[in-house]
């Protein structure tokens, strides 16, 4: 991708509204507030403000990591004690910002700390030149300094156009080697830290879905999901977004058809908390722009 004026703007700008639609969002995540309400509220700001979601505001709860968001009629609320995970994406014409932080309801501070201090860690050292690797081992190391463990398959990730998961790959732990960063990539950094195995595991339930293949459908359930899905060019989606009965034969008949690819909601080991920091920046001559700080 070149990264043109036109192109390095609409990242900002991206940028410069995910920051502000996130913490808006976050301020909502209160005890007894409705997590639907929250969800709907937050990404409809995103919309109001003239951009689109480059996926469904994630809201993962304590030992889960990602891919949660609300389910059509959530009844669920924000308890206290509750760890919970607010991750936003933010596209302009399909530029996108990625970022995420994580509120405390309970008493978990140092462990929100972690994953923050290792975001930091990681933003101050990159630059032209260092590997994905040497990112990888200072979240490592930083978390590690912090008691808790960082989650070892989860990874940061580039930011094409309408592209939410390119390269380069920035992993959470040490690593010999890895891509050579260079000016003018675009990647979300995205720490997780652990009280548990270090490792996430998928769910049975499934929220967030992307459309990878363009073949026509036949039951109508499943051509209203892609009504949905085609205009996100690829962009993943929410089973809530889509209106009318019998969703999920539609879903269902899409994944199984190779259309769809779902997303599972990943989790440590029940019992665990795990936090998120994350910031998208592009990469300069002899450092970084953070784009969502």
């Amino acid at each position: 991708m070149i990264m043109n004026d036109e192109v390095y703007e609409a990242y900002r700008e991206a940028g410069a509204l995910a920051k502000k639609m996130l913490h808006q969002g976050a301020d909502l995540v209160k005890v007894g507030a409705s997590l639907l309400e929250m969800v709907e509220v937050t990404e409809a700001m995103v919309v109001e403000e003239g951009a689109d979601l480059a996926f469904p505001l994630n809201i993962s709860f304590n030992e889960a990591a990602a891919h949660d968001t609300a389910m059509p009629g959530d009844e669920r609320t924000f308890s206290s004690g509750d760890l919970v995970k607010v991750d936003l994406g933010v596209q302009i014409d399909g530029y996108i910002a990625d970022t995420a932080l994580t509120v405390d309801l309970g008493d978990h501070a140092d462990l929100v700390e972690a994953s923050r201090a290792a975001l930091e860690a990681a933003i101050a050292v990159v630059r032209p030149g260092i590997t994905t690797g040497e990112i990888g081992t200072i979240i490592q190391a930083t978390i590690e300094e912090h008691g808790y463990k960082p989650v070892a398959n989860l990874t940061g990730h580039g930011l094409g156009h309408y592209d939410l998961h390119a390269s380069p790959t920035i992993p959470n732990i040490a690593m010999a080697g890895g891509a050579v960063i260079e000016e003018g990539m675009v990647f979300a950094i995205e720490p997780f830290a652990t009280t548990g195995s270090g490792r996430i595991s998928e769910g049975n339930r499934v929220e967030i879905y992307q459309q990878i293949a363009a073949r026509p459908a036949r039951l109508p359930s499943a051509r209203r999901v892609l009504k949905i899905a085609r205009p996100r060019r690829g962009l993943p989606f929410a089973r809530r977004w889509v209106p009318g009965g019998k969703v999920d034969i539609g879903l269902m008949n899409l994944v199984q058809s190779g259309i769809l690819h779902p997303f599972p909601v990943l989790h440590d080991v029940p019992g665990s908390f795990v936090s998120q920091a994350e910031h998208t920046l592009i990469v300069t001559a002899d450092g970084c722009e953070v784009t969502t700080r």
